[in-house]
């Protein structure tokens, strides 16, 4: 059952770039330690099951560079770290910080499979612009740059992102101070 944040009629404003840029900013610290985390617990779970000698002995040889398992789970992970704050409450901390919230255009909260696709949309470019380097070097940041604030820049109020998964980041108003 999604989440009404307002009535169907009341319109905010789209927030702007440089808000959506700082919160994006903001969340990406936030990820870097959600990742660590959970590289750590997959670390964990897989010395254990595997026996730390041979992962020790993986480590050792430059085996463990290239884990598809823990790629996928940090993946996983990241989805479902963004989809729970979208889904439920709109907004990730960063997004809570600058007072931005992700939400259909009738006021409601988006759904699982409008934040799989929100996600999936921006990590696609973030791994073709990654992939690029790897290949091409650093030149390709003057493709890759303008190529993820494409990504997130609103035109018209929506970003690709937003077109994508039919929904909006609104700047929410600032709420009365009472003395």
């Amino acid at each position: 059952m999604p989440r009404r944040f307002h009535a169907a009629d009341a319109l905010l404003p789209p927030a702007t770039f440089l808000k959506r840029s700082l919160a994006i900013i903001y969340d990406g610290l936030i990820s870097i330690a959600v990742l660590l985390v959970t590289t750590w617990v997959y670390t964990m779970i897989t010395g254990w099951i595997t026996g730390w000698d041979r992962l020790e002995q993986k480590a050792e040889a430059g085996q463990l560079s290239g884990d598809p398992g823990l790629t996928f789970v940090l993946f996983l992970v990241m989805y479902l770290f963004f989809a729970y704050f979208w889904t439920r409450i709109g907004q990730t901390l960063g997004m809570q910080v600058w007072r931005i919230r992700i939400e259909n255009l009738d006021g409601t909260s988006v759904s699982w499979s409008q934040a799989l696709r929100r996600y999936v949309t921006a990590a696609a470019v973030f791994f073709l612009a990654l992939l690029a380097d790897y290949y091409l070097g650093s030149v390709t940041l003057l493709l890759t740059v303008p190529a993820i604030i494409a990504l997130f820049y609103p035109i018209n109020g929506l970003s690709v992102t937003d077109r994508l998964s039919d929904s909006v980041v609104v700047s929410l108003p600032r709420k009365a101070k009472t003395n």
